[in-house]
């Protein structure tokens, strides 16, 4: 599969060229492309719909299940411990057979986060049992399975999330297959570079070895364990646990994973002067072409004391931003999302207390260093964020929201957090602004990037003219030219991502402006005004930045010893 699983049966020990060719089962089902090229186009050309009628009142019948399982079945057969990809195309949900996540008369609805909360779905809890079972086989075999929805409605991606995140697979999601959304996620996947390899690896494993005063919680990332047992295993589980290795079946160039450790020896003897912990990373991987290869990464830092400036200067927000976004969406998976954020409220307030400084029971006073300013913002938009909010996201939204937060880097997944936006407007070149609800302004023009949406949005007074016809005239080229601007702006994130952000362009108070507003600090709703002026009013009860900063230095001067 792929044009690497002859190169695995071709190994040493392999018999010779002259000898007689043994027969291999699989050759009856796969073939290396160049031999079946021209059969499996007429196939695909000669695709039509089915022609079996679906009645009114029911849904069309689905062994998604079913069919997962054959694939699944034969990869592993053929192809043990060899690269290889399954990609399901869903079109709807499963509707019969194992697996299935709704019964095919539509009268019983699908499930919504409600339902799954209270278990009064009667499907999902064997549906999810089903898919895991599916994914600990194609993990263990070494291959990734790719799910691509093409449905208006629901599929069942937060049933066969475990297939696509434990085995480092791709989950798009769209409205239909006609979409440009699928079409150039689909041709990302299967990219090459310029020596025609395409780009990802596979059968990856990651293996960490530290220092004695070092542990190894555990990870958080498109893998799974790998089961291998040490000295320098914590009792402590954070993610996927127990383990100095995990495995991922599939990995590219974008692929990161977080790896948590605690310190051993808190409580023993103190650690000697310019002493250093060491961590190592060793990846072992089989490249497109099916040679393996190896990447060691070891890093050294020195030890500090508890009260040592060393560790605030140090400290990288961002990446504790996205490291926790990562436990507190791992621990919304099996926990109550209320719980998740009163234990997010906790961490923020130790944190506070712990690198802040501040008179006791005085909140004017509190202040923090350069390194911790920004850190309580990312957790406020955090805690408002589509992964720990469901409401409004349906489990299969959640689920993609999610596998996606699990596999970006740190600049990607803080764009989720806390999306960024840019000003374009007749005063100057374009800018960064807050994202808050004062920046909504007449005459400018607002680029907003969520990750998974791309938004133009053209102030009240900007789309009037538009709408008129002025920047067609030549002596308005100034307008031309501003409206412009954020459409070539965008072409560059569209090439670059993956999957394909969701490109929207509305005006202000139309009803796709609710992509914009839903992401934007409050400090001007319909019960409060803003220290800047200006701006749009938000319809919200939500608390903004200023309130959730005050609260903040409240509960960190309070009770601190």
């Amino acid at each position: 599969m792929l044009g690497i699983g002859s190169s695995v049966r071709n190994q040493a020990g392999a018999p010779a060229a002259n000898a007689p060719q043994q027969a291999f089962g699989a050759e009856r089902f796969v073939q290396p492309v160049e031999q079946c090229e021209f059969t499996l186009t007429g196939i695909l050309e000669q695709l039509q719909r089915d022609p079996w009628p679906v009645a009114a009142d029911r849904r069309a019948l689905r062994s998604t299940g079913a069919a997962m399982a054959v694939a699944v079945g034969m990869m592993e057969s053929a192809f043990p411990n060899a690269g290889g990809r399954i990609m399901l195309f869903c079109g709807g949900p499963a509707t019969q057979g194992p697996g299935m996540v709704v019964g095919a008369e539509l009268k019983e609805p699908m499930r919504s986060h409600h339902d799954i909360d209270k278990e009064a779905d009667r499907h999902y809890r064997k549906a999810i049992k089903f898919y895991e079972a599916l994914a600990r086989r194609a993990a263990a075999a070494g291959h990734a399975v790719d799910v691509f929805s093409g449905c208006l409605d629901q599929v069942g991606l937060a049933e066969m999330k475990s297939m696509v995140n434990w085995t480092g697979g791709n989950m798009v999601l769209t409205d239909s297959f006609v979409t440009a959304i699928f079409k150039q996620s689909f041709q990302r996947v299967l990219d090459k570079d310029e020596a025609g390899d395409l780009q990802m690896g596979f059968n990856a494993t990651l293996e960490v070895q530290t220092t004695k005063e070092l542990k190894v919680c555990g990870m958080i990332g498109p893998g799974v364990s790998a089961a291998k047992k040490s000295a320098m295993v914590s009792d402590t589980e954070i993610g996927v646990g127990g383990t100095t290795a995990w495995r991922l079946p599939a990995v590219t160039a974008r692929t990161t994973v977080g790896v948590f450790f605690e310190v051993a020896n808190q409580q023993s003897q103190a650690l000697q002067p310019g002493s250093r912990g060491l961590v190592q990373f060793s990846t072992t991987y089989q490249h497109a072409r099916g040679d393996y290869r190896m990447r060691v990464t070891t890093i050294a830092r020195s030890w500090a004391e508890g009260a040592s400036p060393d560790i605030p200067a140090s400290f990288d927000q961002e990446a504790a931003a996205v490291l926790m976004a990562r436990i507190a969406v791992f621990k919304a998976e099996a926990e109550e999302v209320g719980d998740v954020l009163r234990w997010l409220d906790r961490m923020l307030i130790r944190l506070c207390q712990k690198f802040g400084d501040y008179r006791r029971d005085d909140p004017a006073s509190f202040r923090l260093g350069p390194s911790f300013s920004i850190y309580p913002q990312f957790m406020y938009h955090l805690r408002r964020s589509q992964f720990l909010q469901v409401f409004n996201s349906s489990p299969d939204e959640t689920a993609f929201y999610r596998h996606c937060l699990f596999r970006e880097d740190t600049t990607n997944s803080l764009t989720m957090i806390q999306p960024s936006l840019m000003s374009y407007g007749f005063e100057g070149a374009p800018a960064p602004v807050l994202l808050d609800s004062v920046s909504m302004k007449p005459d400018v023009i607002l680029m907003l990037d969520t990750f998974f949406h791309i938004l133009i949005w053209h102030g009240e007074t900007i789309a009037e003219w538009r709408k008129a016809g002025y920047h067609e005239q030549p002596e308005y080229e100034n307008l031309k030219l501003l409206l412009e601007a954020p459409v070539v702006d965008t072409q560059s994130l569209l090439v670059e991502r993956m999957p394909v952000p969701r490109y929207i362009v509305c005006d202000q108070n139309g009803s796709q402006a609710r992509f914009l507003v839903s992401k934007l600090n409050p400090s001007t709703s319909y019960s409060s005004t803003n220290q800047y002026g200006g701006g749009e009013a938000v319809l919200t009860d939500d608390v903004n930045v200023s309130t959730f900063l005050s609260a903040l230095s409240g509960l960190a001067v309070k009770n601190a010893s």
